[in-house]
């Protein structure tokens, strides 16, 4: 049995297949964790959520902010506001209701205590404990799995706000910031504040900002930390302990995947520019 994590697939479906075949993976054996967005950019979206379902407990999911905002779309939030082919084509499948359904149903945290393994889509805000991060994952979660989740997702789904919310707040506001910790984030100030607006590689010009985990958070420092979301990034970049996995496959860079087991590399190169 060994233990997979896949970087964003992004609906490159037919990429999966052939990485996965590299290491013959056995769908009864083996486990594969995935950093989220799933969806969008790609062609092949359903196929990647029909066969990701069909693992049952070995897929080990944590949603991303493209799989979010299918949701969002699908339960006519913002329907009037896409404008995307993909995103439609998606929603006319004979399958959506039921992989909306699934995917509604996934976390955005993933803690394997055992390996002392941490997967999230875009990070962990330096700031919090795992005790504080598991409480807004898990309050965040239950509104997704709420029948009336439509409702509460239009209150915090909101990018705007970025200014660090104390745990010890209950307003909606921390709701909001902590969503966006957990799918969106990749800069920091400081104080805390996220920045949402930059994607590039971190340098020199992107001070006083920087990446959540160049900021020292010693209640994660005994875990492997798995996350996706920013492509740009180069992987020796990150502390030895801190995984990028996110390779651009939809920008027509590879789709990478990390063995956990004898810490090996494994790549697909795209097939097709999103």
């Amino acid at each position: 049995m060994s233990t997979y994590f896949v970087g964003d697939i992004h609906g490159c479906y037919d990429e999966l297949m052939k990485l996965l075949e590299q290491v013959s993976f056995d769908k009864k054996l083996d486990h594969l964790w995935l950093t989220g967005d799933l969806v969008n950019r790609g062609l092949k979206s359903i196929e990647v959520m029909r066969f990701v379902s069909s693992l049952g407990s070995n897929a080990h999911v944590v949603l991303g902010n493209h799989d979010l905002n299918l949701i969002f779309i699908y339960a006519s939030i913002k329907r009037k506001k896409c404008e995307s082919d993909v995103i439609l084509n998606i929603l006319k499948s004979k399958y959506i209701d039921y992989l909306i359904d699934w995917l509604r149903q996934q976390p955005l945290l993933q803690i394997d205590e055992n390996k002392k393994v941490i997967m999230v889509h875009a990070g962990i805000h330096p700031f919090w404990s795992i005790k504080t991060a598991k409480m807004y994952a898990n309050k965040l979660e239950s509104i997704l799995c709420n029948r009336n989740y439509d409702i509460f997702f239009k209150t915090i789904f909101n990018s705007s706000i970025t200014k660090y919310v104390d745990d010890s707040s209950r307003n909606l506001d921390s709701l909001s910031f902590s969503l966006n910790v957990f799918t969106k984030m990749r800069y920091c100030y400081c104080n805390g504040t996220l920045d949402m607006k930059h994607k590039n590689t971190p340098s020199i010009d992107t001070f006083p900002m920087l990446p959540w985990f160049s900021m020292k958070n010693s209640s994660l420092q005994d875990y492997f930390i798995f996350f996706g979301h920013w492509a740009s990034l180069k992987r020796n970049i990150t502390p030895l302990k801190i995984i990028s996995l996110d390779t651009g496959c939809c920008w027509g860079g590879m789709l990478s995947m990390f063995r956990f087991e004898d810490k090996k590399w494994f790549h697909q190169k795209s097939e097709n520019v999103c």
